[in-house]
């Protein structure tokens, strides 16, 4: 199986595809109001970079990455559950750190729901640390954030050596 990860310029049916996908898992455990996700247009604005993943040319996953200030935010990252454990995530997630290592960001922030148990296994293998709300969350209502996790992670430089964890060699 080949995997390819592409720079997404504009909302394609197979980004809208995935991305109800995402919002029909969302909502059975959030509330409308507890579930932060850029809108569909947001995600094709300048200062974000979206990215679809394609295993052979089949759209199987999505992310991006937004650009805020000093920090650059993860948003909308989903990855069909037939695929998950094959690679496209972790593969995702190193094209979106590239991005905001090349756009001259050094932190990665996130905001994920509490109730997704692997997303959040994932992303703390992937060296990313829980931390509180931060930029816009950090104003919105208690209640509007009771079921949000925050997660930071410092973007290594691009000259950094790679040292991968026994458990991803495995």
């Amino acid at each position: 199986m080949e995997l390819s990860i592409e720079l997404i310029p504009e909302a394609v049916d197979e980004i809208r595809t995935l991305l109800a996908e995402l919002d029909a898992e969302l909502s059975s455990g959030y509330e409308p109001h507890q579930r932060h996700a850029l809108s569909l247009d947001a995600l094709f604005k300048p200062e974000v970079r979206f990215y679809a993943a394609y295993l052979d040319e089949r759209a199987v996953g999505c992310g991006g990455v937004a650009f805020l200030g000093d920090f650059a935010e993860l948003k909308r990252m989903y990855c069909r559950p037939a695929v998950r454990g094959q690679g496209v995530a972790p593969a995702l997630l190193a094209k979106i750190e590239s991005t905001a290592r090349d756009a001259g960001f050094t932190r990665l922030r996130l905001e994920t729901g509490v109730h997704q148990h692997a997303a959040i296994r994932f992303y703390e293998r992937s060296g990313f640390r829980a931390r509180g709300p931060f930029g816009a969350y950090a104003a919105m209502a208690p209640q509007a954030i009771a079921l949000s996790a925050f997660f930071e992670k410092t973007v290594p430089p691009a000259d950094a050596p790679f040292t991968p964890h026994l458990r991803d060699l495995l």
